[in-house]
């Protein structure tokens, strides 16, 4: 059964065979328009509260579009778009709150109003007082794998041996976390799919994600609605949800410990299928 600690000697859990963290951006371009929790901190609050509702284990919040493309925002409206967000989903629930951030400071006032974990796409390299501050706090930390930053990551991204590399990647900024004074069992990893990738790249890391899962690190999976997605199966981000089930289903068999996703209702009936088809080898 996946389990997570966090910080206050707080656990969750899932009969499940993998959390489902649920995605609400506060931004206005996020690219796929059903993440955008709305242009008021009341109608975002109501869909984190029906994105739990649906069965959602974690909620990720984002005030910084990451997409290819995009350009960084600073840090005064991250604070302005995040904030008051956590602060009135943690008035109206106890359901764990991810925040989706580079930055220190954005951490820091996030934990003081009840977030719970850090996911940091920088892998704790843009913030030299990021690793210092997630370690003081014991929350759980998302490392995530990229090269180059949103505006430029896509220009001409290389890998000879993509699963190789990126593992190998992630596991020097896990060291970096351990260093810093980062538990282990908190440390979660991500390898980033479609930050400086190319599409077969994408696909390598899907087909060959057991070999990052046999590091020993809980292992995130985010691929829901890509542009990968798209190219597999011909279909706008609007049209690709029954690609995401596919592909985060094959994730899951190769060892996948949370999946960031924009549909939980339909990806909570996918892994229910899976535990049903699972467990049937065992009666």
């Amino acid at each position: 059964m996946p389990s997570l600690e966090l910080s206050g000697n707080r656990r969750i859990e899932t009969p499940l065979p993998a959390f489902i963290m649920a995605i609400l951006n506060a931004t206005p371009d996020s690219f796929w328009e059903g993440s955008r929790g709305g242009f008021s901190v009341a109608a975002a609050c109501d869909s984190a509260l029906g994105l739990v509702a649906e069965g959602a284990d974690v909620i990720d919040i984002g005030g910084e579009s990451t997409r290819p493309g995009a350009a960084y925002v600073s840090e005064d409206e991250e604070l302005a778009r995040v904030i008051p967000l956590v602060r009135a989903i943690r008035k109206r629930s106890p359901v764990p709150i991810s925040i989706d951030t580079r930055k220190s400071r954005v951490l820091e006032a996030a934990l003081a109003e009840g977030a719970d974990i850090l996911n940091d796409v920088s892998a704790l390299a843009d913030d030299p007082a990021m690793a210092g501050l997630a370690a003081r706090s014991r929350v759980p930390v998302i490392l995530m794998h990229k090269r180059g930053t949103p505006e430029s990551m896509q220009a001409n991204p290389e890998y000879a041996n993509p699963v190789r590399e990126v593992r190998d990647e992630l596991l020097s900024r896990a060291r970096f976390a351990l260093e810093a004074g980062i538990a282990k069992d908190r440390i979660i990893l991500d390898p980033g799919i479609g930050f400086g990738k190319r599409y077969e790249d994408n696909l390598a890391l899907i087909a060959g994600l057991a070999e990052i899962v046999e590091c020993g690190y809980p292992v995130l999976m985010a691929l829901s609605r890509k542009s990968c997605i798209g190219t597999m199966t011909g279909r706008d981000v609007a049209d690709r949800l029954s690609g995401t089930l596919a592909a985060n289903l094959l994730a899951v068999e190769r060892g996948a410990f949370m999946l960031r996703v924009h549909d939980v209702a339909e990806t909570r009936d996918m892994l229910r299928v899976l535990q049903e088809i699972q467990n049937s080898g065992t009666h």
